[in-house]
């Protein structure tokens, strides 16, 4: 009767900040369709260069076709653009894309496959400040399987980056890897290594550095599905330069907790955690939460003005029906672990699997005694998961309670507060929509049909537009088209045939734009030099269909109709597919003279010509 009563006193205390008053922003979409883990980080990020002619935010996720995306929002010119980064992706939440800033304002996006590819994917900006213009996808093999990988540059070393991820035995893993060269190409340098050993099968980590020479990190025994009770530790990755034999500066990183005590030389083993009371006793500063009755998971690792580690978790009691968000803080002497509210059970749609999947919680990196919780919440349809802020004091007791959305028609997730981003219009995002799986895979169909929401909301324009040429033939020929100048957009909706899957699609004296039929890729090819896209012209639709789970396998789906544009502004060809980015040519004095439909096996159902460069909103309203 005492634990009924305890669990309806926690939830109502999850519906107290009704009697706040609301202050609800105002919100807008990133994109349609996107998802992100909260594993996986930054999943956002926002960077300013000191001279002031970078100022963005670029937000990173992958959607149910399996195309992995991201959206720049450039705020010195006011524009927002969305590009593809990878194409016919494992269609999985786990896998969206993860940023770092490299020393000469260029951007990386790291993404990988869920556990079942030993492999990282990265692609660079080939600009400082612009991933809208994106190299050559490249690849990172790795000995282990990999997933959620976070990435790192520390002062203390600037000419490396630090990757942590999981990886050896599906545990906490690090490596030390050279910046990218000329070419893109990065190699490991240290490592890789796994940090700790835990006596559950998969333990969860997030990552948080301080910049200069220290990565903390918390994470659990292991699954809360599979733990029961399931522990949380904080250990801290510490970056020390000494002489090696030679005379040589070595970096040797040790393992230690949060008061500097030496656990382990990382390359020389795992140190070895486990939930008794002998292991509590001999490391206590390394345990923050260690329950008898519940599964611990957490959320996000932030650092406070002091450097002390704030941690974002959850609590879920044994039947996995009852959430409840906590906030753990270090005093400098121990760990305050201070209850926030009831976060009802799982979010999502599917009632029998992933019942320790909460709502989320994220913590304001700038200001740690502030944060977001995805809160069940009365509306006019039932209840619906929205977004509040809760604000602590300095003994983490609740002060406040603001409703951020209000009277949304679907849940709100997964709140992220962007790292970076103080002072800039755009500081929150999170998900928004149905949710069912993970992936998109038999007996789960819908996978996560989410859009990503942000408190920015951008003023789209959409220039006035005629087109100067329009053709939809049933032959599909284009007739004479009527552009030399300088400037132009042509938009072109075609099919291609799946037995056929090859060819040339358009042709120019100068341009041709076809599809290599080995690796599904499309190219341009300006002046005869071709420049391949790093996507393949097909999507991952076909997992729902044959795909059982993280298996490695690949499940190839041939597109209907393909609605591309080309977008030249004078110095650039832009390829833009289903209204995203998907290549960036720079060329001279480039025209359509003499632009003929290619010897394809296959349609073409519409073209349009303008003369002049679309924007991407623009771009999007032709679909």
């Amino acid at each position: 009767m005492k634990e009924k009563f305890s669990r309806l006193a926690a939830l109502a205390m999850a519906y107290l900040p009704l009697f706040a008053a609301a202050s609800s922003l105002s919100t807008d979409v990133v994109t349609d369709e996107g998802a992100w883990c909260w594993f996986a980080d930054p999943r956002a990020v926002h960077y300013e260069s000191p001279d002031g002619g970078i100022n963005a935010t670029w937000l990173g996720y992958i959607d149910v076709h399996g195309n992995v995306k991201a959206s720049q929002y450039d705020f010195v010119t006011g524009k927002r653009g969305e590009v593809l980064v990878r194409s016919f992706f494992q269609p999985d939440d786990h896998n969206n894309p993860t940023f770092l800033v490299l020393p000469d304002g260029r951007v990386m996006i790291m993404y990988s496959r869920h556990t079942d590819e030993p492999a990282f994917y990265y692609r660079i900006s080939r600009r400082p400040g612009d991933i809208l213009d994106l190299g050559d996808e490249k690849r990172i093999e790795t000995a282990n399987n990999t997933t959620y990988p976070s990435p790192f540059i520390l002062s203390d070393d600037p000419d490396h980056f630090y990757l942590c991820w999981r990886g050896i035995g599906w545990h906490p893993t690090i490596a030390r890897f050279t910046l990218p060269d000329e070419t893109d190409e990065v190699r490991a340098v240290w490592g890789p290594y796994q940090i700790v050993q835990s006596t559950g099968a998969r333990p969860y980590a997030k990552y948080r550095s301080n910049g200069k020479d220290k990565i903390y990190f918390s994470y659990t025994t292991g699954h809360p599905d599979n733990e029961m009770p399931n522990w949380l530790y904080l250990n801290v990755v510490n970056i020390n330069v000494q002489n090696g034999a030679d005379g040589a500066a070595t970096a040797v990183l040790v393992l230690e907790d949060i008061n500097g005590k030496r656990l382990s030389v990382i390359e020389e083993g795992p140190f070895h955690v486990d939930k008794s009371a002998g292991y509590k006793e001999a490391y206590p500063a390394t345990v923050i939460d260690s329950p008898a009755d519940a599964r611990d998971w957490l959320w996000e690792v932030a650092l406070d003005e002091e450097e002390k580690p704030v941690v974002a978790m959850v609590r879920i009691n044994g039947e996995k029906d009852s959430h409840d968000y906590y906030r753990a803080a270090w005093n400098g002497s121990g760990w305050d672990v201070s209850f926030l509210c009831n976060a009802g059970g799982h979010f999502h749609s599917s009632p029998t699997t992933e019942k320790c999947y909460s709502g989320g919680e994220a913590i304001d990196p700038d200001d740690t005694d502030v944060m977001y919780l995805s809160v069940p919440t009365p509306g006019a349809g039932g209840d619906v998961y929205e977004i509040w802020q809760y604000v602590t004091d300095e003994d983490g007791k609740v002060v406040s309670r603001r409703q951020v959305t209000e009277n949304s028609e679907k849940n709100n997730v997964r709140p992220f507060v962007i790292p970076g981003s103080k002072g800039s219009p755009m500081r929150l995002a999170w998900m928004n929509g149905d949710y069912y799986y993970w992936m998109t895979k038999k007996g789960f169909e819908q996978g996560y049909p989410t859009a990503i929401k942000s408190d920015y909301v951008y003023e789209t324009t959409v220039e006035e537009k005629s087109p100067l040429f329009s053709s939809s033939t049933e032959d599909g020929s284009l007739g004479e088209i009527p552009v030399n100048g300088p400037q132009f957009s042509l938009a072109v909706s075609l099919s291609v045939s799946p037995e056929a899957f090859f060819g040339t699609l358009l042709s120019s004296p100068r341009f041709v734009y076809g599809l290599d039929g080995e690796s599904k890729r499309p190219f341009v090819e300006v002046d005869g030099k071709r420049h391949f896209s790093s996507n393949p012209l097909l999507t991952s639709d076909n997992w729902a269909s044959n795909s059982t789970g993280t298996h490695g396998d690949w499940w190839p789906t041939y597109p209907g109709t393909i609605d591309l544009a080309f977008v030249y502004d004078g110095k650039r060809l832009t390829v833009y597919r289903g209204g995203l980015v998907d290549q960036v040519v720079e060329v001279d004095c480039l025209d359509l003279s003499g632009l003929t439909r290619g010897s394809f096996t296959g349609s073409i159902d519409r073209v349009e010509v303008y003369g002049i460069p679309l924007t991407q909103e623009g771009v999007k309203t032709l679909l």
